[in-house]
């Protein structure tokens, strides 16, 4: 890449020569990646800023929060609620949705966040992360509900996360394919680093939380043992295992080199469809794989098309490597037959 391209002027050209976005999604994404500067600066300082360690308090799923997840939850709504590009907000962190304040500009525009991705690891120095979705409101005069937020995922018009590691990434989709951002700590600004990324087909790598294992239903036990025989079974090659315990960090390395993400439903709460939250992670991460050409379900069916009803609910995740993901879902409906 012979010139520096930045997420401004990736934007305004996604803007104003292909005609992807609108001015105001344009602004809108600026300021999420302005906040994600922001927290990954805090990361960055741990224990020297004092924001490592737990707050004392629980979310709305009764997780323990970690002080970066509060901190991290406060930066996306300051940052994001005076704009005007925005009518309102909804976070893993919050019970219910953030109304932008009467005092500001209203938008068109929802926003859907979870602040700190993998807030285990926070004190580990283990890859954490943000992951944000974008849906536009109904077209009415209407004040905003938690009905405007229970929209399936294919209608989202802008996803993406960002990974605080060795690097800083900003990972962004727009429906116009992937793209990968790197912060620039000189400069202060995210560098394009890499265009229209691919996920493998095929892949020898999956990650899935192993000591789960006695909990799987038979499709999962099933496709893990196939892996796990290698060369002399089934599958006929040998397979790595790679569970980092953060979504935004198993889903970078897909991205990165391919490979295949699990999170199913078990049997410890069967009245749950799944772990992971359909707004505030599946469905985001699962446009971001499909831009890439991978595919994402809940083991039925295309996670994008789910209709959500509820705010924070749940789902299964298989997503990654196409052939894998179809492969894990045709279990389950042999299962099913």
């Amino acid at each position: 890449m012979s010139s520096k391209i930045s997420l401004s002027r990736y934007l305004v050209e996604q803007q104003r020569d292909k005609g992807h976005i609108p001015a105001d999604l344009r602004l809108l994404l600026e300021v999420v990646a302005r906040a994600c500067k922001s927290i990954s600066h805090a990361v960055n300082k741990g224990a020297l800023g004092g924001v490592l360690g737990s707050a004392d308090s629980e979310n709305v799923q009764g997780e323990v929060q970690k002080k970066l997840d509060i901190i991290a939850n406060e930066v996306l709504l300051e940052a994001n609620e005076w704009g005007g590009h925005l009518a309102a907000m909804a976070s893993e962190e919050m019970d219910s949705i953030y109304l932008v304040p009467n005092r500001y500009p209203q938008g068109e525009y929802l926003l859907m966040f979870d602040p700190l991705d993998g807030s285990s690891n926070i004190d580990v120095n283990v890859s954490i992360g943000t992951i944000f979705s974008v849906l536009k409101k109904a077209d009415d005069n209407q004040g905003v509900t938690e009905q405007d937020f229970l929209q399936p995922g294919k209608q989202q018009v802008a996803a993406g996360y960002c990974v605080y590691g060795p690097q800083t990434t900003l990972v962004l989709t727009v429906g116009d394919g992937v793209a990968m951002f790197t912060l620039d700590r000189e400069q202060g600004s995210f560098v394009l680093t890499q265009e229209n990324v691919q996920v493998p087909a095929d892949t020898k790598e999956f990650a899935i939380n192993m000591s789960n294992m006695r909990h799987w239903d038979e499709p999962v036990r099933r496709y893990i043992d196939e892996c796990l025989q290698g060369k002399e079974g089934t599958r006929g090659k040998d397979f790595n295992m790679r569970w980092i315990a953060s979504m935004v960090a198993d889903v970078h390395r897909i991205l990165t080199r391919g490979g295949v993400f699990m999170y199913p439903w078990d049997k410890r709460e069967p009245h749950k469809a799944g772990k992971l939250r359909l707004l505030y992670e599946a469905n985001p991460m699962s446009w971001l794989i499909e831009q890439a050409g991978g595919a994402a379900t809940n083991g039925k069916q295309r996670i994008l098309d789910l209709q959500p009803s509820q705010l924070h609910e749940r789902v299964s995740v298989f997503l990654g490597s196409k052939n894998e993901v179809e492969r894990v879902t045709q279990y389950h409906a042999n299962a099913n037959a």
